[in-house]
């Protein structure tokens, strides 16, 4: 029996394929060939089920479906949409051959790390916070902690989302993490001093700390974190990314922050814990903060950049009281501070609840793209691949540069693990981000990257094992 719709479908119960399958397979059909067209608002999972007569559960696991692929967007508070997607990003099937469907393109697919998605943004909720925020009279001497009622929201939403007390006289606003780092090292450092940073790890860091004169000394990691265990105890601070390292995307196991902790506490230094991406995991509830276990020794740095947009520039600093002192008077000897109306647009999206739902519509939109790059990986060693907004795909050194030309070519932007080593690389591969690209570019970018990394294997094994064909055919 069939059930004709208004929508151009056609379900049959007693056909072979599921009832989902068969509305995702028509729908995309339908948008390919322009009988639903971009922009065209979707009947809601509930009508459209009473139309066909189904369950609401078939309509909503076909729209994921096409949600995930890229087909459709959803618009906060207003319902499924057709997305616009130019014909030759049009993949539905990262099976078939790459050169079949990717062509070079002007506009590319950027699959570099540390863009988040800003489509995502909840546009009520945003213009409010700014129309709030616009009402706000600037101060003639602005207080260099940054406004109260934003340190206030802050310590409020580090107790419910990162698990840790911090009253609001221990906080600071800072323009983002990378801002926090520099107004910490501008208090505490002098020069000469050692600084470790974790290697491979953050260079933007690295230049931060070098450029207050100090010595920046790289300090291993393995795939759980920064290796405590012969860190050298002439640091005066050492920068970490505990909760999701980067980029390898470990997590610093509970024994081993013990450690750290007390390394620090033994040799007097301080830890810098940038938890840039701390709000997004997809295997557990977000770790807590380093902070927590000891505020004495860490210097929390949190940022808007990834649970919002870089654009915002807002950003905090947690850290015990003296420290905080030192770092305020600081800040007001280097005229550096956090504009205003920015503050209180965070303030109204943090008190009134829409940040909060905000990260939790994130964490499920980013659980989507981790989703849609690891199957288009298949096959490829992945780090990292339970948090954050990126994965690392391990390859060997020598393909590296060879995989990133040719997507290039191909109109695809990738990021290598050289670029984040200070000396020579210790783990070769490449940082896939997959926070800023749309879901059809994710699969048609991955896609490309997991087609070039085993031709170039296959050539390699032909090359070595050129009398051995089996080897080649098993990708090795």
């Amino acid at each position: 029996m069939s059930v004709h719709v208004d929508l151009p479908l056609v379900v049959d119960r007693v056909a072979a394929d599921p009832l989902s399958v068969q509305v995702t397979r028509q729908l995309r059909a339908a948008m390919r060939e322009g009988r639903v067209t971009a922009g065209e608002r979707l009947p809601s999972s509930r009508a459209l089920a009473a139309t066909l007569g189904v369950s609401r559960t078939v309509v909503t696991e076909a729209y994921e479906q096409l949600y995930a692929e890229g087909w459709l967007e959803g618009r906060h508070g207003s319902g499924t949409y057709v997305a616009h997607i130019s014909a030759d990003l049009e993949v539905s099937h990262p099976s078939e051959p790459v050169d079949t469907w990717l062509t070079s393109r002007s506009a590319g697919v950027d699959l570099r790390p540390g863009v988040p998605w800003v489509g995502g943004l909840d546009t009520a909720g945003w213009r409010r916070a700014w129309r709030a925020a616009a009402a706000v009279a600037p101060a003639a001497r602005p207080d260099p902690r940054g406004l109260l009622g934003l340190r206030s929201a802050l310590a409020e939403y580090m107790r419910r989302g990162r698990g840790v007390f911090c009253p609001a006289g221990r906080i600071i606003v800072t323009r983002g993490a990378t801002n926090g780092l520099d107004l910490l090292a501008a208090a505490v450092l002098r020069p000469g001093d050692r600084v470790g940073v974790e290697e491979p790890g953050y260079a933007r860091a690295r230049s931060v700390l070098g450029a207050r004169t100090a010595e920046v000394v790289p300090c291993p990691v393995d795939e759980h974190g920064l290796i405590v265990e012969g860190l050298p105890d002439d640091l005066r601070l050492v920068y970490t990314t505990p909760s999701h390292q980067y980029p390898l995307g470990g997590v610093l196991p509970v024994p081993r922050r013990q450690a750290l902790l007390a390394w620090a506490r033994r040799t007097g230094a301080l830890i810098a814990e940038d938890d840039y991406d701390g709000e997004f995991r997809y295997d557990v509830a977000p770790l807590p903060a380093l902070y927590g276990l000891d505020p004495e020794v860490v210097v929390y740095l949190g940022t808007t950049a990834k649970t919002l947009a870089p654009d915002v520039g807002v950003g905090w600093l947690a850290a015990r009281p003296d420290l905080i002192e030192a770092i305020a008077r600081r800040r007001e000897e280097l005229s550096d501070r956090t504009p205003v109306v920015p503050q209180e647009a965070v303030r109204v999206l943090l008190e009134r609840g829409d940040l909060d739902r905000h990260i939790r519509r994130m964490r499920g939109e980013y659980a989507r793209r981790r989703a849609i790059v690891v199957e288009a990986l298949d096959g490829l060693p992945l780090r990292g691949d339970t948090a954050g907004l990126h994965v690392v795909v391990e390859l060997p050194a020598d393909l590296i540069g060879q995989v990133v030309r040719e997507a290039a070519a191909r109109g695809v932007l990738l990021d290598s693990l050289e670029r984040h080593h200070a000396g020579p690389s210790s783990t070769h591969g490449l940082v896939i981000g997959y926070g800023g690209a749309r879901p059809a570019d994710l699969r048609t970018g991955c896609s490309l990257v997991r087609e070039l990394a085993r031709t170039r294997v296959r050539a390699a094994a032909e090359v070595v094992w050129g009398a051995a064909p089996s080897l080649v055919r098993a990708g090795t």
